[in-house]
């Protein structure tokens, strides 16, 4: 499977029928600003504590950079979520972070999305995507999440994905100004999953490629 880099930049771009998946630019500061102010209520409870200058523009150039810095040494991978049909329509976001090679191969999956386009797939086809995308392209062995047990929308998009429950760590993350508790999941390279629509933007979709 091939996919599409973006010059001078160690994340590609990812499409899939309905998704597009590219890593920030600085560009997307207006879009992003928007969209997560109009969504602060919806997602407070699932996200560590905004920062005072969090939706400023100087704060979100050092995330930007902080995100191009991690791609270009292999440490974690920042993408944002369009629609393949309005590409200026920014949908949410998604990260691979504490990539480890050696004898792990692994990663963590976190992601968010706007209110509004919350409960219409867009997440779950991104998040099949990205799937493809760790272990075909990084060639990692195991990828872990971790969710807040009330959160049932997001167990749900992991379970349908095809990770499986692995513990239970107490008082585990920083949320919403507390420490909470997390449910564990991963999926292994050679776990069974669902077959995306994983293509590199601009070029007819390859279908799914196995792991």
């Amino acid at each position: 499977m091939s996919i599409l880099h973006v010059v001078g930049e160690a994340t590609p771009v990812l499409r899939t029928d309905r998704v597009l998946l590219r890593p920030p630019v600085l560009a997307d500061h207006v879009a992003w600003v928007a969209l997560r102010e109009e969504s602060r209520l919806f997602l407070k409870p699932w996200e560590p504590v905004w920062a005072a200058d969090d939706l400023t523009r100087s704060a979100f150039k050092r995330r930007v950079k902080l995100y191009h810095r991690a791609a270009r040494e292999d440490l974690g991978y920042a993408f944002f979520l369009f629609r393949v049909d309005e590409p200026h329509v920014l949908l949410g976001g998604i990260t691979l972070s504490n990539v480890r090679r050696g004898v792990i191969q692994s990663c963590s999956l976190g992601y968010w999305m706007g209110e509004r386009y919350a409960g219409k797939g867009y997440m779950t086809e991104a998040v099949r995507t990205i799937i493809t995308y760790v272990f075909h392209d990084l060639k990692l062995h195991r990828l872990e999440a971790a969710s807040i047990p009330h959160n049932t929308r997001s167990i749900r998009l992991l379970e349908k994905a095809g990770f499986s429950r692995e513990g239970f760590a107490r008082r585990f993350l920083m949320i919403d100004g507390r420490w909470q508790d997390h449910i564990l999941f991963a999926l292994l390279s050679d776990d069974p999953r669902p077959a995306p629509r994983y293509e590199p933007a601009g070029v007819p979709a390859t279908g799914w490629i196995p792991a």
